[in-house]
Protein backbone atom coordinates (compact mmCIF):
# COMPACT_ATOMS: atom_id res chain seq x y z
CA UNK A 1 0.00 0.00 0.00
CA UNK A 2 1.23 3.69 -0.38
CA UNK A 3 2.34 6.03 2.55
CA UNK A 4 -0.68 7.46 4.53
CA UNK A 5 -0.09 11.12 5.28
CA UNK A 6 1.75 11.74 9.21
CA UNK A 7 -0.05 10.72 11.90
CA UNK A 8 -0.39 11.90 15.86
CA UNK A 9 0.99 9.79 18.32
CA UNK A 10 -2.01 9.51 20.08
CA UNK A 11 -4.15 8.56 17.10
CA UNK A 12 -1.83 5.81 16.77
CA UNK A 13 -2.44 4.78 19.89
CA UNK A 14 -6.44 4.82 19.53
CA UNK A 15 -5.47 2.62 15.83
CA UNK A 16 -3.37 0.04 17.56
CA UNK A 17 -6.53 -0.64 20.59
CA UNK A 18 -9.33 -0.84 17.19
CA UNK A 19 -7.17 -3.58 14.97
CA UNK A 20 -5.89 -5.38 18.66
CA UNK A 21 -9.73 -5.83 19.23
CA UNK A 22 -10.35 -6.85 15.73
CA UNK A 23 -8.14 -9.58 16.53
CA UNK A 24 -9.78 -9.92 19.66
CA UNK A 25 -13.26 -10.73 17.83
CA UNK A 26 -11.79 -12.72 15.22
CA UNK A 27 -11.68 -15.55 17.98
CA UNK A 28 -15.36 -15.18 18.58
CA UNK A 29 -15.92 -17.94 15.88
CA UNK A 30 -18.11 -21.15 14.69
CA UNK A 31 -14.89 -22.25 11.95
CA UNK A 32 -12.41 -23.46 13.88
CA UNK A 33 -9.84 -22.23 11.37
CA UNK A 34 -11.26 -19.42 9.93
CA UNK A 35 -13.96 -16.78 11.13
CA UNK A 36 -17.59 -17.37 10.90
CA UNK A 37 -20.12 -15.19 13.22
CA UNK A 38 -23.96 -15.81 12.01
CA UNK A 39 -26.97 -13.51 13.57
CA UNK A 40 -28.95 -15.55 16.76
CA UNK A 41 -25.79 -17.77 17.22
CA UNK A 42 -23.39 -18.21 20.66
CA UNK A 43 -20.67 -16.68 18.60
CA UNK A 44 -23.42 -13.42 18.53
CA UNK A 45 -23.97 -13.45 22.36
CA UNK A 46 -20.49 -13.43 23.22
CA UNK A 47 -19.58 -10.27 20.48
CA UNK A 48 -22.78 -8.39 22.05
CA UNK A 49 -21.19 -9.24 25.31
CA UNK A 50 -17.85 -8.03 24.50
CA UNK A 51 -18.98 -5.12 22.60
CA UNK A 52 -21.02 -3.90 25.26
CA UNK A 53 -18.33 -3.63 28.01
CA UNK A 54 -16.17 -1.61 25.20
CA UNK A 55 -19.16 0.49 25.16
CA UNK A 56 -19.03 1.47 28.51
CA UNK A 57 -16.15 1.99 28.79
CA UNK A 58 -16.56 4.33 26.33
CA UNK A 59 -18.95 6.09 28.56
CA UNK A 60 -21.74 5.15 26.85
CA UNK A 61 -25.07 3.94 28.29
CA UNK A 62 -25.32 0.50 26.67
CA UNK A 63 -28.60 -1.81 25.57
CA UNK A 64 -29.47 -4.74 23.53
CA UNK A 65 -32.32 -3.70 21.05
CA UNK A 66 -35.37 -5.96 20.44
CA UNK A 67 -34.04 -7.23 17.33
CA UNK A 68 -30.25 -8.28 18.70
CA UNK A 69 -28.35 -5.53 17.65
CA UNK A 70 -25.96 -3.76 20.50
CA UNK A 71 -26.34 -0.23 21.11
CA UNK A 72 -24.77 2.69 22.97
CA UNK A 73 -25.63 6.12 23.65
CA UNK A 74 -24.03 9.36 24.85
CA UNK A 75 -26.41 12.37 25.61
CA UNK A 76 -25.67 15.48 24.29
CA UNK A 77 -26.27 19.02 24.96
CA UNK A 78 -29.58 17.95 26.94
CA UNK A 79 -30.26 14.77 27.80
CA UNK A 80 -33.53 13.22 25.04
CA UNK A 81 -31.99 14.66 21.87
CA UNK A 82 -32.48 13.21 18.65
CA UNK A 83 -28.84 10.93 17.63
CA UNK A 84 -26.65 10.75 15.67
CA UNK A 85 -26.23 7.09 14.88
CA UNK A 86 -22.49 5.74 14.16
CA UNK A 87 -22.58 2.16 13.12
CA UNK A 88 -21.72 -1.02 10.95
CA UNK A 89 -21.79 -4.48 11.54
CA UNK A 90 -20.31 -7.52 13.45
CA UNK A 91 -21.81 -10.43 11.84
CA UNK A 92 -19.54 -12.02 9.52
CA UNK A 93 -19.53 -14.33 5.96
CA UNK A 94 -17.80 -17.60 6.81
CA UNK A 95 -14.44 -17.66 6.49
CA UNK A 96 -14.33 -13.95 6.56
CA UNK A 97 -12.15 -11.42 7.29
CA UNK A 98 -11.50 -9.47 10.26
CA UNK A 99 -12.13 -6.46 9.38
CA UNK A 100 -15.38 -6.29 7.00
CA UNK A 101 -18.18 -4.50 9.19
CA UNK A 102 -16.01 -5.01 13.02
CA UNK A 103 -13.64 -2.05 11.95
CA UNK A 104 -16.45 0.29 11.66
CA UNK A 105 -18.26 -0.90 14.82
CA UNK A 106 -14.84 -0.53 16.82
CA UNK A 107 -14.08 3.06 15.02
CA UNK A 108 -17.94 4.26 15.96
CA UNK A 109 -17.18 3.29 19.89
CA UNK A 110 -13.71 4.72 19.47
CA UNK A 111 -14.96 8.07 18.33
CA UNK A 112 -18.06 7.80 20.95
CA UNK A 113 -14.83 7.22 23.37
CA UNK A 114 -13.27 10.37 22.12
CA UNK A 115 -16.50 12.66 21.99
CA UNK A 116 -17.78 11.79 25.60
CA UNK A 117 -15.50 14.58 27.37
CA UNK A 118 -16.82 16.86 25.18
CA UNK A 119 -20.86 15.64 25.25
CA UNK A 120 -22.44 18.68 26.36
CA UNK A 121 -21.33 20.98 23.41
CA UNK A 122 -22.77 18.43 20.85
CA UNK A 123 -26.65 19.66 20.03
CA UNK A 124 -27.32 15.84 19.54
CA UNK A 125 -26.66 12.48 21.18
CA UNK A 126 -24.80 9.66 19.55
CA UNK A 127 -25.61 6.85 19.50
CA UNK A 128 -23.57 3.40 18.30
CA UNK A 129 -24.83 0.71 16.56
CA UNK A 130 -23.51 -2.98 16.29
CA UNK A 131 -25.75 -4.70 13.59
CA UNK A 132 -26.17 -8.29 12.80
CA UNK A 133 -27.63 -10.02 10.20
CA UNK A 134 -26.29 -7.84 7.71
CA UNK A 135 -24.40 -10.76 5.27
CA UNK A 136 -28.14 -12.39 5.36
CA UNK A 137 -25.60 -16.06 5.73
CA UNK A 138 -28.13 -17.44 8.24
CA UNK A 139 -31.74 -16.90 6.97
CA UNK A 140 -30.94 -15.77 3.29
CA UNK A 141 -32.18 -11.90 4.30
CA UNK A 142 -29.92 -9.06 4.45
CA UNK A 143 -29.75 -6.00 6.79
CA UNK A 144 -31.98 -7.72 10.09
CA UNK A 145 -30.53 -5.51 12.40
CA UNK A 146 -30.78 -2.21 10.43
CA UNK A 147 -33.98 -2.92 8.95
CA UNK A 148 -35.14 -3.38 12.72
CA UNK A 149 -34.26 0.22 13.26
CA UNK A 150 -35.52 1.73 10.01
CA UNK A 151 -38.94 -0.22 11.11
CA UNK A 152 -39.21 -1.88 7.66
CA UNK A 153 -38.67 -5.59 9.72
CA UNK A 154 -41.69 -7.60 7.94
CA UNK A 155 -43.59 -10.53 9.13
CA UNK A 156 -42.83 -12.97 6.20
CA UNK A 157 -39.23 -13.20 7.62
CA UNK A 158 -40.20 -14.88 10.30
CA UNK A 159 -40.66 -18.53 8.80
CA UNK A 160 -37.38 -18.29 7.22
CA UNK A 161 -35.20 -21.31 7.65
CA UNK A 162 -31.74 -21.72 8.20
CA UNK A 163 -29.57 -24.86 7.30
CA UNK A 164 -30.83 -26.89 9.78
CA UNK A 165 -34.71 -25.98 9.84
CA UNK A 166 -34.67 -23.79 12.23
CA UNK A 167 -37.10 -20.50 11.93
CA UNK A 168 -35.88 -17.12 12.20
CA UNK A 169 -39.21 -16.86 14.62
CA UNK A 170 -37.71 -20.16 16.59
CA UNK A 171 -34.15 -18.74 16.77
CA UNK A 172 -35.33 -15.07 17.91
CA UNK A 173 -36.70 -17.29 21.03
CA UNK A 174 -33.88 -19.14 21.45
CA UNK A 175 -31.72 -16.58 21.41
CA UNK A 176 -34.08 -14.82 24.25
CA UNK A 177 -35.95 -12.54 22.12
CA UNK A 178 -39.51 -12.07 21.67
CA UNK A 179 -40.72 -12.15 17.71
CA UNK A 180 -43.87 -9.87 19.17
CA UNK A 181 -41.33 -7.07 20.20
CA UNK A 182 -39.42 -6.54 17.28
CA UNK A 183 -40.91 -3.70 16.39
CA UNK A 184 -39.79 -2.12 19.30
CA UNK A 185 -36.47 -1.83 18.16
CA UNK A 186 -37.40 0.76 15.38
CA UNK A 187 -36.84 4.94 15.96
CA UNK A 188 -39.04 7.79 14.71
CA UNK A 189 -37.63 9.87 11.70
CA UNK A 190 -37.77 12.44 14.42
CA UNK A 191 -35.44 10.36 16.98
CA UNK A 192 -32.50 10.69 14.68
CA UNK A 193 -30.26 13.68 12.62
CA UNK A 194 -28.48 11.47 10.53
CA UNK A 195 -26.48 8.16 9.99
CA UNK A 196 -22.58 7.91 9.55
CA UNK A 197 -20.62 4.31 8.71
CA UNK A 198 -17.32 3.82 8.44
CA UNK A 199 -16.31 0.24 6.14
CA UNK A 200 -13.31 -0.95 4.36
CA UNK A 201 -13.68 -0.58 0.68
CA UNK A 202 -13.80 -3.80 -0.75
CA UNK A 203 -12.15 -2.76 -3.36
CA UNK A 204 -9.21 -1.74 -5.17
CA UNK A 205 -9.89 2.34 -6.15
CA UNK A 206 -8.64 3.68 -3.04
CA UNK A 207 -5.04 2.21 -3.18
CA UNK A 208 -5.15 2.55 -6.71
CA UNK A 209 -4.99 6.10 -6.02
CA UNK A 210 -2.81 6.06 -3.86
CA UNK A 211 -5.23 7.50 -0.76
CA UNK A 212 -6.46 5.83 2.41
CA UNK A 213 -9.49 7.42 3.13
CA UNK A 214 -12.95 8.30 0.61
CA UNK A 215 -16.26 9.36 0.28
CA UNK A 216 -19.37 7.26 -0.89
CA UNK A 217 -21.71 8.85 -3.19
CA UNK A 218 -24.32 6.11 -3.26
CA UNK A 219 -24.58 2.28 -2.80
CA UNK A 220 -25.04 -0.31 -5.34
CA UNK A 221 -28.50 -1.55 -6.29
CA UNK A 222 -28.68 -5.35 -6.17
CA UNK A 223 -30.85 -8.10 -7.61
CA UNK A 224 -30.33 -11.32 -7.13
CA UNK A 225 -31.51 -14.35 -9.29
CA UNK A 226 -31.75 -18.00 -8.75
CA UNK A 227 -31.63 -19.54 -12.47
CA UNK A 228 -32.75 -23.00 -13.87
CA UNK A 229 -31.47 -24.41 -16.96
CA UNK A 230 -33.62 -27.70 -17.79
CA UNK A 231 -32.84 -30.22 -20.41
CA UNK A 232 -32.94 -34.13 -20.64
CA UNK A 233 -30.62 -36.43 -18.62
CA UNK A 234 -28.99 -39.41 -21.27
CA UNK A 235 -26.73 -42.01 -21.26
CA UNK A 236 -23.68 -39.84 -22.43
CA UNK A 237 -22.18 -42.85 -24.53
CA UNK A 238 -25.79 -43.20 -26.28
CA UNK A 239 -26.59 -39.64 -27.13
CA UNK A 240 -25.38 -37.78 -30.29
CA UNK A 241 -24.71 -34.56 -30.47
CA UNK A 242 -27.77 -33.42 -32.67
CA UNK A 243 -29.97 -35.18 -29.87
CA UNK A 244 -28.37 -33.42 -27.03
CA UNK A 245 -30.20 -30.88 -24.47
CA UNK A 246 -27.53 -30.40 -21.96
CA UNK A 247 -28.62 -28.40 -19.46
CA UNK A 248 -25.01 -27.71 -18.15
CA UNK A 249 -23.54 -26.60 -21.95
CA UNK A 250 -26.89 -24.30 -21.75
CA UNK A 251 -25.71 -22.75 -18.42
CA UNK A 252 -22.10 -22.28 -19.13
CA UNK A 253 -23.19 -20.40 -22.45
CA UNK A 254 -25.33 -18.12 -20.54
CA UNK A 255 -22.75 -17.52 -18.02
CA UNK A 256 -20.61 -16.44 -20.52
CA UNK A 257 -22.87 -14.29 -22.24
CA UNK A 258 -23.88 -12.58 -18.46
CA UNK A 259 -20.04 -12.07 -18.20
CA UNK A 260 -19.95 -10.11 -21.39
CA UNK A 261 -23.15 -8.24 -21.16
CA UNK A 262 -21.93 -7.30 -17.65
CA UNK A 263 -18.49 -5.64 -19.27
CA UNK A 264 -20.27 -3.74 -22.04
CA UNK A 265 -22.37 -2.10 -19.71
CA UNK A 266 -20.10 -1.52 -16.83
CA UNK A 267 -22.50 -3.24 -14.04
CA UNK A 268 -21.45 -6.29 -12.13
CA UNK A 269 -23.03 -9.51 -12.63
CA UNK A 270 -21.60 -12.09 -10.91
CA UNK A 271 -22.29 -15.98 -11.17
CA UNK A 272 -21.48 -17.35 -7.63
CA UNK A 273 -22.76 -20.56 -7.96
CA UNK A 274 -23.69 -23.41 -10.24
CA UNK A 275 -25.08 -26.72 -9.51
CA UNK A 276 -25.43 -29.64 -12.02
CA UNK A 277 -28.10 -33.22 -11.81
CA UNK A 278 -27.58 -36.05 -11.89
CA UNK A 279 -23.85 -34.96 -11.78
CA UNK A 280 -22.41 -38.38 -12.80
CA UNK A 281 -19.38 -38.41 -15.15
CA UNK A 282 -21.11 -41.04 -17.87
CA UNK A 283 -24.87 -38.70 -18.14
CA UNK A 284 -25.61 -36.04 -20.16
CA UNK A 285 -26.49 -33.31 -17.32
CA UNK A 286 -30.18 -32.95 -17.51
CA UNK A 287 -30.62 -29.58 -14.98
CA UNK A 288 -28.03 -26.87 -13.73
CA UNK A 289 -29.01 -24.24 -11.15
CA UNK A 290 -27.22 -21.24 -11.20
CA UNK A 291 -27.03 -17.69 -9.40
CA UNK A 292 -26.79 -14.17 -10.71
CA UNK A 293 -25.61 -11.38 -8.39
CA UNK A 294 -26.41 -8.24 -10.70
CA UNK A 295 -25.74 -4.85 -9.25
CA UNK A 296 -24.82 -1.20 -10.75
CA UNK A 297 -24.32 2.48 -9.51
CA UNK A 298 -27.98 2.77 -10.54
CA UNK A 299 -31.29 1.15 -10.59
CA UNK A 300 -31.63 1.57 -14.21
CA UNK A 301 -29.00 0.74 -15.51
CA UNK A 302 -29.17 -2.70 -13.52
CA UNK A 303 -32.47 -3.14 -14.54
CA UNK A 304 -31.71 -2.09 -18.20
CA UNK A 305 -28.55 -5.08 -17.75
CA UNK A 306 -31.02 -7.13 -16.54
CA UNK A 307 -33.49 -7.29 -19.65
CA UNK A 308 -30.38 -7.95 -22.02
CA UNK A 309 -29.21 -10.69 -19.95
CA UNK A 310 -32.94 -12.23 -20.07
CA UNK A 311 -33.26 -12.01 -23.29
CA UNK A 312 -29.70 -13.54 -24.12
CA UNK A 313 -30.28 -16.30 -21.86
CA UNK A 314 -33.55 -16.91 -23.54
CA UNK A 315 -32.00 -17.11 -26.78
CA UNK A 316 -29.53 -19.31 -25.47
CA UNK A 317 -32.24 -21.71 -24.15
CA UNK A 318 -34.74 -21.64 -27.11
CA UNK A 319 -31.22 -22.51 -29.76
CA UNK A 320 -30.66 -25.73 -27.88
CA UNK A 321 -34.00 -26.88 -26.82
CA UNK A 322 -33.57 -26.02 -22.92
CA UNK A 323 -36.63 -24.80 -20.44
CA UNK A 324 -35.25 -21.55 -18.64
CA UNK A 325 -36.82 -20.73 -14.96
CA UNK A 326 -35.67 -17.54 -13.17
CA UNK A 327 -36.57 -16.92 -9.45
CA UNK A 328 -35.57 -13.40 -8.28
CA UNK A 329 -34.28 -14.27 -4.66
CA UNK A 330 -33.68 -10.41 -3.61
CA UNK A 331 -34.15 -6.79 -4.51
CA UNK A 332 -32.67 -3.28 -3.30
CA UNK A 333 -32.74 -0.14 -4.79
CA UNK A 334 -29.55 2.01 -4.71
CA UNK A 335 -29.29 4.14 -1.93
CA UNK A 336 -27.80 7.98 -2.27
CA UNK A 337 -26.15 9.35 0.27
CA UNK A 338 -27.21 12.80 1.78
CA UNK A 339 -25.18 15.85 0.12
CA UNK A 340 -25.11 17.68 3.37
CA UNK A 341 -23.53 14.46 5.18
CA UNK A 342 -21.46 13.70 2.51
CA UNK A 343 -19.60 17.07 3.32
CA UNK A 344 -19.06 16.33 6.65
CA UNK A 345 -17.41 13.47 5.57
CA UNK A 346 -15.55 15.22 3.16
CA UNK A 347 -14.26 17.84 5.94
CA UNK A 348 -13.58 15.09 7.97
CA UNK A 349 -10.95 13.28 5.53
CA UNK A 350 -9.81 16.78 4.77
CA UNK A 351 -8.88 18.00 8.20
CA UNK A 352 -7.50 14.57 9.18
CA UNK A 353 -5.28 14.36 6.33
CA UNK A 354 -3.81 17.89 6.36
CA UNK A 355 -4.97 19.01 3.00
CA UNK A 356 -7.56 20.77 0.99
CA UNK A 357 -7.91 18.15 -1.84
CA UNK A 358 -11.29 17.13 -2.82
CA UNK A 359 -11.51 13.48 -1.39
CA UNK A 360 -12.09 10.64 -3.92
CA UNK A 361 -15.80 9.86 -3.96
CA UNK A 362 -17.01 6.65 -5.27
CA UNK A 363 -20.15 4.52 -5.33
CA UNK A 364 -20.26 1.26 -3.09
CA UNK A 365 -20.40 -1.56 -5.22
CA UNK A 366 -21.23 -3.63 -1.90
CA UNK A 367 -24.31 -3.46 0.52
CA UNK A 368 -23.75 -2.09 3.76
CA UNK A 369 -26.47 -1.42 6.56
CA UNK A 370 -26.64 2.29 5.42
CA UNK A 371 -29.27 1.40 2.72
CA UNK A 372 -31.29 -0.10 5.13
CA UNK A 373 -31.19 3.21 7.87
CA UNK A 374 -31.92 4.83 4.36
CA UNK A 375 -35.60 4.25 4.84
CA UNK A 376 -35.09 6.51 8.15
CA UNK A 377 -32.91 9.05 7.59
CA UNK A 378 -30.07 10.81 5.72
CA UNK A 379 -26.94 8.48 5.44
CA UNK A 380 -22.92 8.65 4.21
CA UNK A 381 -20.38 6.63 4.28
CA UNK A 382 -16.19 6.84 4.84
CA UNK A 383 -14.55 4.37 3.16
CA UNK A 384 -11.10 2.96 4.45
CA UNK A 385 -8.63 1.94 1.86
CA UNK A 386 -8.28 -2.40 2.32
CA UNK A 387 -5.02 -3.90 0.31
CA UNK A 388 -6.09 -5.33 -2.78
CA UNK A 389 -9.30 -4.81 -2.76
CA UNK A 390 -9.51 -7.70 -1.02
CA UNK A 391 -12.82 -8.65 1.46
CA UNK A 392 -14.95 -11.45 2.59
CA UNK A 393 -11.78 -13.37 3.02
CA UNK A 394 -9.38 -14.23 5.37
CA UNK A 395 -6.74 -11.87 3.68
CA UNK A 396 -8.44 -8.93 4.37
CA UNK A 397 -5.90 -6.01 5.24
CA UNK A 398 -5.34 -2.80 6.67
CA UNK A 399 -2.76 -0.29 7.32
CA UNK A 400 -3.07 0.91 11.09
CA UNK A 401 -2.34 4.15 9.88
CA UNK A 402 -4.84 4.54 7.93
CA UNK A 403 -7.47 3.47 10.78
CA UNK A 404 -5.80 5.88 12.49
CA UNK A 405 -6.72 8.85 9.74
CA UNK A 406 -10.06 7.33 9.91
CA UNK A 407 -11.05 7.29 13.56
CA UNK A 408 -9.80 11.45 13.30
CA UNK A 409 -11.14 12.10 9.83
CA UNK A 410 -14.67 10.08 11.42
CA UNK A 411 -14.70 11.92 14.85
CA UNK A 412 -13.96 15.25 12.85
CA UNK A 413 -17.01 14.45 10.78
CA UNK A 414 -19.69 14.16 13.65
CA UNK A 415 -18.22 17.64 14.54
CA UNK A 416 -18.75 18.91 11.18
CA UNK A 417 -22.79 17.53 11.21
CA UNK A 418 -22.82 19.22 14.76
CA UNK A 419 -21.61 22.64 13.32
CA UNK A 420 -24.17 22.65 10.31
CA UNK A 421 -27.13 21.46 12.94
CA UNK A 422 -26.20 24.70 14.85
CA UNK A 423 -26.16 26.87 12.10
CA UNK A 424 -29.24 25.51 10.83
CA UNK A 425 -30.53 26.66 14.64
Amino acid sequence: MSPTPTVPDASLADARRVMERCDELATYSAMPDGIERVYLSPEHARVDAVAEGWMREAGLETWQDAAGSRVGRLEGATPGLPALILGSHLDTVPDAGRYDGILGVLTSIEVARRLAPRASELPFAIEVYAFHEEEGVRFGATLLGSRALAGTWTDDLWPLEDAHGVTLEQAFRDFGLDPARVGEAAKAADEVVGYLEAHIEQGPYLEAAGLPLGVVTSIAGARRFGITVTGEARHAGGTPYPRRKDALVGASEAVVAIERIGKERDVIATVGRLTVQPGAVNIVPGQAEFSLDLRAETDAARDSAWTEIEAALTEICERRGLTLTVNQLHGAHSVACAPALMDAVAAGIQEATGTTDTPMAMWSRAGHDAMAVADLCDIAMLFTRCHDGISHAPDESVLTEDVALAIDAFEDAVWAVARERRSDG
